[in-house]
């Protein structure tokens, strides 16, 4: 098993930002991952874990510098761990569009080339890096799963397939029906094939509509009504309706004025981390 290596530390709200590199094995590149370290772990406890999935285009890096997530964080003594969207080097295949390829790796395992080659994202988030993470890290057992856009898509569809390892899933402004949305038929018929059956189980409002009367997951979704993506992607709204009717207790909230952008994440990121915290340190 790899490790990871430190390449940068900065000492923020008594805790620390930290980045670290390793060798992916499922991912087969080498990878960077961010991860904020609270003041907390001088206490010698295990710490309870967000993990953070981006949106296109982005890195490890865009919620660290620009979601302010820091401060509450080092007050409620949780561990962020902020993945990259995608596999990224030289021998990665890539695209010209920034919506399929290196920055967009939409959370699944590819069954096609050239992106089975690395693609494996899914895998990725759910077994080698919290692997990691334990492995550096003094954590508790389940852990808590949030994302924006593209990453909200893949933390309602990870975390909802594996509703043993987490203990809580929340959004900004997901994908949540790519099986009918531009950016999720483009990437999911690159990525898996022409059977559409194969793209059922990276659908949230599949597995919703699968399992949602049977097993259920707190779950968080704010949607921002200036975004440009809002009608154009279907962002949200079919998932908050499925819910409704299959009684599923989701809290979805709309925010009128708001954007796609971390303007709008950081102005409720404290209220999301606060929601995952709840559920984290909830005792049986």
């Amino acid at each position: 098993m790899s490790v990871l290596e430190l390449t940068s530390s900065v000492k923020s709200f008594g805790g620390q930002q930290q980045r670290f590199k390793h060798q992916s094995k499922v991912l087969n590149c080498e990878m960077n991952v961010s991860v904020f370290v609270p003041p907390q772990v001088e206490q010698n406890k295990p710490l309870p874990v967000v993990y953070w999935l981006s949106g296109l285009t982005c890195t490890d890096e865009n919620f660290v510098t620009k979601a302010g997530a820091a401060r509450v964080a080092a007050e409620l003594g949780l561990i962020i761990v902020c993945s990259d969207t995608s596999p990224r080097g030289d021998n990665v295949a890539d695209d010209d569009g920034y919506d399929l390829g290196q920055g967009a790796g939409f959370y699944v395992n590819a069954t096609q080339p050239p992106w089975n080659s690395h693609y494996y994202m899914y895998d990725y988030i759910v077994d080698e890096l919290p692997d990691l993470i334990n492995q550096s890290f003094n954590c508790i057992p389940k852990v808590a799963l949030a994302g924006h856009s593209m990453g909200g898509h893949g933390a309602l569809t990870i975390g909802l397939s594996n509703i043993q390892k987490y203990t809580s899933i929340s959004a900004f402004a997901p994908i949540v029906n790519p099986l009918d949305c531009p950016w999720g038929k483009k990437a999911l018929h690159a990525y898996l094939g022409d059977d559409v059956s194969e793209w059922e189980q990276y659908d949230a409002c599949k597995l919703l509509q699968q399992q949602g009367q049977f097993l259920q997951i707190p779950i968080l979704i704010d949607q921002g009504l200036n975004d440009d993506f809002y009608q154009s992607q279907k962002l949200t709204k079919p998932f908050d309706e499925l819910a409704q009717k299959l009684k599923y207790p989701a809290i979805v909230n709309y925010h009128s004025g708001y954007d796609h952008s971390y303007f709008f994440i950081a102005s409720f990121i404290e209220e999301h981390l606060r929601f995952h915290h709840k559920f984290l340190t909830a005792t049986d």
